[in-house]
């Protein structure tokens, strides 16, 4: 984050004495030597001097009217930035925003009131010790993503738009805290957010600033009640699980009634199903396997192996010889 943006806030009697932190000032900015503007003016006074040069015999009193009148054109030369618009006043009266680009101003009538950059901004702010609306008592840290997007509203409506959208964020933080119940906070994030949102739009409209977005990044509740809540979470990811697990059994259920159904009408399935068991166990490469009595009389009665036929085989063969 830039340090022209880091803006805290001074104490204030919003909801509370001491309910917001006493801050240090804003950092100053400070414009860099502008070598290409300072050259465009060493070139503009070039030009104005050339028609001089000319002059024989020179007339210094004409040279200097010239040189002076040229030194105070070139130095009314001015240059913004493309993320800058510049307020200018004429004699006390808001005259024009200019920028981007190179622009004049007329000296001893027109005055620079202000620069303001109009790209995305991001301001954190924070509520410290704010109830909700279930009196709980919780610390919310977010974010606001906000510009300018009338500069002229920005520098004549607010004395310190900074400073305003900083309080205005904080004030709408905490009047949300306080309207919504924190289980609200800890599922419904987004919502919030757009309350918040739209909260501080309301105020920061009139001053030519818009929010374009709230993202809340940390929510600090007590220790105490951090411990219920995880075991309420827990509890209810328990019940969770065994709903889940009572659900699955009725659809087996439902299942194997249909299976039985199919059975009961269809005696070759049943046997098909009857092979496919003995088949899955003799897989596992046992030599033993324990199938209930009512399987082996099965088998026994409709000879789905063919013993009975065999053995019957081989006593007519015993008979014949």
């Amino acid at each position: 984050m830039n340090q022209s943006n880091k803006i805290q806030l001074e104490p204030s009697a919003l909801r509370g004495p001491g309910s917001i932190k006493p801050v240090a000032k804003k950092a100053v900015r400070r414009r860099k030597f502008d070598h290409t503007l300072a050259l465009i003016r060493l070139l503009f006074l070039l030009l104005a001097m050339a028609p001089l040069a000319v002059l024989n015999p020179p007339d210094l009193g004409l040279s200097c009217a010239v040189f002076l009148l040229a030194l105070l054109l070139a130095f009314s030369l001015r240059k913004a930035y493309e993320w800058e618009r510049v307020v200018v006043l004429r004699l006390g009266k808001f005259k024009k925003v200019r920028g981007p680009g190179l622009y004049f101003l007329i000296p001893l009538l027109d005055h620079i009131h202000t620069s303001i950059d109009i790209r995305i901004r991001v301001l954190d702010f924070y509520s410290q010790e704010t109830l909700t609306g279930d009196s709980v008592t919780v610390n919310v840290d977010a974010f606001c993503f906000w510009l300018v997007w009338d500069p002229q509203r920005a520098a004549l409506e607010v004395e310190d738009y900074e400073e305003a959208v900083a309080l205005a964020a904080k004030a709408a933080l905490r009047n949300i805290i306080s309207k919504n119940d924190l289980t609200t906070f800890l599922a419904r994030g987004d919502l919030i957010e757009k309350q918040i949102q739209e909260e501080v739009e309301r105020q920061t409209t009139e001053w030519g600033i818009t929010v374009q977005y709230i993202e809340i990044t940390d929510i600090q509740v007590p220790k105490e009640l951090q411990d219920a809540l995880s075991r309420i979470a827990q509890a209810e990811r328990e019940k969770k699980g065994r709903t889940l697990l009572a659900e699955a059994e009725i659809e087996i259920a439902r299942k194997l009634e249909e299976a039985i159904a199919i059975y009961a009408q269809d005696e070759g399935a049943l046997k098909l199903r009857i092979l496919s068991i003995l088949n899955e166990g003799l897989k596992t490469g046992n030599s033993m396997m324990l199938v209930p009595n009512s399987i082996t009389e099965e088998l026994k009665t409709k000879d789905i192996f063919g013993l009975q036929a065999l053995s019957e085989l081989r006593k007519n063969r015993e008979g014949e010889g």
